[in-house]
């Protein structure tokens, strides 16, 4: 399974979001640190999700980030993150 899938497939069943998207910017990073040929190493993940609600940037951060650390272990470099609650997304 692709990475970009598993992100998708992590983050949909923990935190049951209304917009998630997941982009692969691995080609704008080509050379850098962490960057591989085959790509998927360099993310930017928007995800809008009623869970997020009373929590602080940090603190939802930090959920994305434990829920994805097999990925982060295993294959991706660099994460970006917009964290928001349905409310903000408006």
């Amino acid at each position: 399974m692709e990475y970009a899938d598993r992100i998708r497939r992590k983050l949909t069943e923990a935190l049951a979001p209304e917009r998630l998207d997941v982009v692969d910017e691995s080609g704008r990073h080509a050379g850098h640190a962490g960057a591989r040929p085959e790509g998927e190493t360099h993310f930017h993940v928007t995800v809008v999700s009623a869970a997020f609600a009373g929590r602080s940037r940090i603190e939802r951060q930090r959920m994305v980030y434990g829920l994805l650390a097999e990925e982060m272990a295993e294959r991706i470099h660099a994460l970006g993150l917009t964290t928001l609650t349905p409310d903000e997304a408006r």
